[in-house]
């Protein structure tokens, strides 16, 4: 057996060796001199080693009593590993190294200035796909593997984009992890290209020439009149789809031709660029004017521009305004939101500024310094202009081959 001077007077060899003491224990010498307690056992048919410490941070004596604990496991049927790890997750749960406690800071940290779309998509990716995997391990125990495992088993469930929406959140967290010193590495950034993503398709958009076809063709649709106006409001204005669809009474001053997008229902931004987003100003022609005074009845009395079918304490559902494209025969040729596309080219092409569209469509500058800086409305121009492209939808709707049809409002 081994004594306190013979394991100090242990030299090193050119190879590591192993000096036993008794029932399996036994000192590790490496050949740089680092001398460590271990423990080889065998648990389940398979071979472990089990450390206990470096001398003489870890004494013999102290060794022994460690050694005499993990056998007292293994008589019991225990894993003295597994039951080490255990005890080692429940006091980093204490400290909040565990994933589902490094989420809860990184989100908490961001969800007031985000929009309830980013915080329903990171919460969905968080509740359905990564804390039941992740959930009370120690950030620093998550692997490679572990979490390509779960982006191949969502990919196999949602589709590799899902998987990759949920990689970006991962990212995000392990980033936050590192911030906070938890760990030196994010794995999530790791498995870039960890599977073929399909190239992001631009959203179809229209020509001019092939507008009026369009429009009769809503004219045209057997469906719900409220739908209608949502597409023609969505001309009208061009705003994105999800700020049409909840759109409210409330944030319409029609005596003043202006409609006002709460700065919370605005698209945000990305982590990279900037994380803030104003209120919208939306001037209202006299053709929105019109149609929603025409809507207000048919809305009956709902918060909601456009209710739910089902309840009019909710707005029309995501995918109401794609299914009515496809209904028509244009699920390839348009999309909702490229409606924006549609116009923007065109109000370029007969030559209106582009800070004038830029704003009207509330998107940021990419120059970051600009965009500081830059804080101009150009609401009495955007007014013009939107008229204009209001006067503009009618010429197309009584162009040579629509006449004989009536204006929208």
């Amino acid at each position: 057996m081994l004594t306190k001077r013979s394991v100090e007077k242990e030299a090193p060899s050119s190879e590591p060796k192993k000096v036993p003491d008794a029932k399996g224990l036994y000192l590790f010498v490496t050949p740089q001199g680092s001398k460590s307690w271990r423990y080889d056992y065998r648990f389940g048919g398979k071979r472990r080693t089990m450390t206990f410490g470096l001398f003489p941070a870890v004494t013999l004596d102290e060794a022994r009593n460690l050694h005499f604990a993990a056998r007292s496991m293994l008589s019991e049927g225990r894993d003295p590993m597994a039951v080490r790890k255990v005890g080692k997750s429940e006091r980093l749960i204490g400290l909040g190294n565990t994933f589902d406690k490094v989420w809860t800071g990184w989100f908490d940290s961001k969800k007031e200035r985000r929009s309830e779309v980013w915080r329903q998509g990171h919460q969905l990716n968080f509740t359905r796909d990564l804390s039941p995997a992740f959930g009370n391990i120690p950030l620093a125990d998550i692997t490679t593997e572990a979490l390509l495992g779960v982006l191949e088993k969502v990919a196999k469930r949602s589709g590799v984009k899902t998987a990759e929406r949920v990689r970006q959140t991962a990212i995000q967290v392990f980033d936050y992890g590192r911030r906070k010193l938890k760990i030196t590495a994010n794995v999530a950034r790791a498995l870039t290209g960890w599977a073929e993503i399909p190239a992001k398709r631009n959203h179809a958009w229209l020509k001019e020439s092939e507008i009026p076809a369009f429009l009769d063709a809503v004219d045209a649709y057997p469906g719900y009149l409220t739908t209608r106006y949502a597409v023609q409001l969505l001309f009208l204005t061009f705003v994105r789809k999800g700020e049409l669809r909840e759109a409210k009474w409330s944030e319409f001053d029609l005596e003043n031709a202006i409609w006002v997008v709460p700065a919370e229902r605005m698209k945000m931004l990305t982590e990279h660029k900037a994380n803030r987003h104003n209120a919208h100003d939306v001037p209202l022609s006299r053709q929105a004017i019109q149609l929603l005074e025409e809507l207000r009845p048919i809305s009956a009395g709902s918060e909601y521009l456009f209710p739910g079918n089902s309840s009019l304490e909710k707005p029309i559902a995501k995918s109401t305004l794609n299914v009515m494209f496809g209904r028509m025969g244009y699920s390839k040729a348009l999309t909702p939101h490229g409606i924006r596309a549609t116009v923007s080219t065109i109000l370029n092409e007969r030559g209106y500024r582009g800070d004038l569209i830029e704003r009207q469509l509330a998107h940021v500058d990419s120059n970051g310094t600009r965009a500081a800086y830059n804080h101009a409305k150009y609401l009495d121009e955007r007014r013009e202009m939107m008229q204009a492209w209001a006067d503009i939808l009618d010429e197309l709707r009584l162009a040579p081959q629509n006449k004989g049809t009536e204006q929208w409002a």
